[in-house]
């Protein structure tokens, strides 16, 4: 009899044993740790900007969580490629995570004939971050308020019409190119270092338009100096509820946005990252990342691993079409 219950009892051990296996862990709780030492955020732009601010605004809430401190690293330049490798390089033990964006996972695979990283296997999904809702804004001298009327308006100017963007391969950069793919106007592309640059040109007349993120926009179309003429998502974004879409202005199916998630090195272990992401689950949950995020004009997007891999995937099939069918390259 003794026999049979030791069995009994050895197979039920082994069910729940392997039932928390098939849960990939993530039953435990994030805080559910003895690991106290600090995790590093690596950020590929400067302190100060919309995605240094996503990333701040989000530690802050996630260290509390995890029971852990976390250190924004800011490591800018070449398109986010810096920043990139050497998070890929970086020990995998949970004590390393990476913002990975539209630029390092989707646009720089087609954009570089090199890279330092490799986009598809050297990064484990953790979730994702924010989306970036993208405005077109016209300067002072542009006399359109609509789109129709900019359409019109820039039909009529000898050899097109100039926009502005934060840098070849930008959201920014390639969600314009895709309006001039979908509408047929003329627009000659010239490329700044950064956002803020940019819109002190359209600000000064040097440029006509640009469709810019909100987190950086909305500031100057709050406060009249430059004019807002539609947003480049599904639905009308609540810090400019004013503003229709282009969609609903006739560009039919036109969907663009700047994204951000959040990474870590591939052979971070199961377990580790099934906390992390658990606990960046509830910090995107939280009120206060939230009303942090709309501050921003961001969209907090929290998912799981498997979600942040399709996104991305499917963003990287998108992208890469318009960049090869428009020869677009960085080197």
């Amino acid at each position: 009899m003794f026999d049979s219950i030791s069995r009994r009892l050895a197979l039920t051990r082994g069910f729940c044993i392997a039932a928390l296996a098939a849960g990939g862990l993530a039953v435990q709780p994030a805080h559910a740790q003895t690991d106290t030492r600090p995790i590093e955020w690596v950020v590929g732009y400067a302190a100060g900007g919309g995605s240094d601010a996503v990333a701040r605004a989000t530690a802050e809430t996630l260290s509390k969580i995890l029971g852990q401190p976390i250190v924004i690293n800011n490591k800018p330049g070449a398109a986010t490629n810096i920043a990139a490798e050497y998070a890929a390089r970086a020990r995998a033990d949970g004590h390393v995570m990476l913002t990975a964006d539209f630029a390092t996972l989707a646009a720089n695979p087609f954009l570089f004939s090199r890279l330092p990283y490799d986009a598809e296997k050297d990064f484990a999904p953790v979730g994702m971050l924010a989306r970036f809702p993208l405005v077109l804004v016209v300067g002072p001298k542009v006399p359109a308020r609509t789109w129709a009327e900019f359409v019109t308006w820039a039909k009529a100017q000898p050899g097109g019409v100039h926009y502005a963007s934060a840098g070849t391969g930008s959201p920014h950069h390639l969600a314009t190119e895709l309006l001039r793919e979908r509408t047929g106007l003329t627009l000659t592309h010239v490329p700044y270092k950064g956002a803020a640059p940019a819109l002190q040109d359209i600000l000064g007349g040097n440029v006509a338009f640009m469709l810019v993120d909100t987190a950086s926009g909305n500031p100057f179309v709050k406060s009249g100096k430059l004019h807002a003429l539609g947003v480049a998502s599904a639905q009308r974004v609540p810090s400019l509820p004013d503003v229709p879409t282009l969609i609903e202005q006739g560009v039919t199916g036109y969907e663009a946005y700047a994204w951000q998630g959040l990474a870590v090195p591939a052979a971070t272990p199961p377990q580790t990252l099934a906390r992390l992401s658990q606990g960046l689950t509830e910090a995107l949950q939280s009120d206060a990342v939230k009303a942090r995020f709309e501050a921003l004009g961001v969209d907090g997007l929290s998912g799981t691993p498997d979600d942040m891999a399709r996104y991305v995937k499917a963003e990287r099939e998108r992208w890469g079409k318009l960049i090869r069918d428009n020869n677009i390259r960085i080197d």
